[in-house]
This record gives structure tokens, C-alpha cells and sequence, in this order.
């Protein structure tokens, strides 16, 4: 069986510092053979804000018809899902946050309707990795971002042992992450230990 990698680059800079360090990581992981992996380029597809309706605590599902429809089944799919984002104003960009909010949809699947986000046998058999990039050197400068992104795992059944971060600040200018000294080898380690868990706890 092949480790299934959903990847989310969510910056609205291309190639830039957070989505250069999620490259990293993904061509570790492809490195390591028998993985497939996805990149989203979360700008670019059409997913629109969370109307705040409740709707998916009836329906099981979103009133809206637009690109988290196929986000929604992949989400599920996945053995490792990643998500990399800039930090804009000591939070997550826009765009990660309207990914995040939109799966209100397995919220609702799991603590308004008691129903399984993944079936039983893949519980603990999933990971989650958040990268993320700053400018500032400031120690807290990841800190607001953190609860988005542990509610984010957990609603899909990542749980919060189960989920790794690399966070780099002092990196603003797009490509300044390519100076930093260890960014890269972190990434590279970071992707390899990953696929080596999940072969570990028995997903191939």
C-alpha cells in the first residue's frame, strides 16, 4: 500500500518562503519511495468562506458546491496531511484559515452527528504536519496560529501527538528561507521521519 500525502501550500506569494519549505519536505517524503503526494495550491482553487449556516450539523455536508467538495474526500483519504502557511499579523494567512474553517464539515460529523471522520482501523494511523514561515524573530510570533491548527487536526482525526511542526521566523523576503542554515536539512529530516512513523504504526 502506498502513504497517501495531501499537501496544502496557502500562501497567496507562490514559491515563496513557506511554500519553498513545504517543497522541501514533500521531495523528502517522495524520496523516500512508495508515497504519493498532492499539492494544493489552496489561492488558486476555488474555495469560498465558511457562511456560518450550521447547515452541515443536518445535511452531513456543505450547502456550498465548489473545490472543498474534492478537499473534503482527499482529507479523508490521506495518511499525512500538511499544511504550510505565512504568518500575517501573528496568525495564519487568509487562505489557511478559510481551508480550516470549512471543515467545520467534520465537526459537525463528529460531535453534532456521533458519525466516524475516518473508519476505526485508520484512527492513530494518520499524521498531520504544520509548517509555517515569519518575518519576525519574535519568540510567541507562531503562538496565535497554533489553536487554529490543532482544532484543524483534530476535527480530521489527527491527534494532537500526531501532529509535527517546523516553524521558521527571521525570513521575510520571498526566497530569504534559502540562506537560513538549518530550514532545509530540517525539512529533509523532517519528511523522512514522517514516512518512517507511518510505515512504523502499519499504513503499508
Amino acid at each position: 500500500m502506498t502513504i497517501d500525502v495531501l499537501a496544502f501550500a496557502t500562501s497567496p506569494r507562490r514559491h515563496g518562503n513557506s511554500e519553498t519549505l513545504l517543497d522541501w519536505v514533500l521531495a523528502a517524503m517522495e524520496g523516500e519511495g512508495g508515497t504519493t503526494v498532492e499539492k494544493i495550491v489552496v489561492p488558486e482553487v476555488d474555495i469560498r468562506p465558511c457562511r456560518g449556516c450550521n447547515a452541515c450539523e443536518r445535511l452531513n455536508r456543505c450547502v456550498q458546491r465548489d473545490y472543498m467538495d474534492y478537499v473534503n474526500d482527499r482529507i479523508i483519504a490521506a495518511d499525512c496531511i500538511v499544511l504550510a502557511s505565512p504568518i500575517y499579523c501573528m496568525g495564519l494567512a487568509a487562505q489557511a484559515k478559510v481551508l480550516i474553517d470549512r471543515t467545520q464539515v467534520f465537526r459537525s460529523r463528529k460531535y453534532v452527528l456521533h458519525l466516524p471522520v475516518v473508519p476505526p482501523e485508520r484512527k492513530g494511523k494518520r499524521t498531520g504536519i504544520f509548517l509555517a514561515t515569519a518575518g519576525q524573530n519574535w519568540k510567541n510570533v507562531f503562538d496565535a496560529a497554533i489553536p487554529s491548527v490543532k482544532c484543524f487536526f483534530n476535527v480530521v482525526d489527527v491527534r494532537n501527538k500526531d501532529i509535527r511542526y517546523l516553524m521558521v521566523n527571521g525570513v521575510d523576503e520571498k526566497g530569504a528561507i534559502e540562506g537560513h542554515p538549518t530550514a532545509r536539512s530540517d525539512a529533509q529530516a523532517l519528511g523522512k521521519e514522517v514516512i518512517a512513523h507511518l510505515r512504523e504504526v502499519g499504513v503499508t
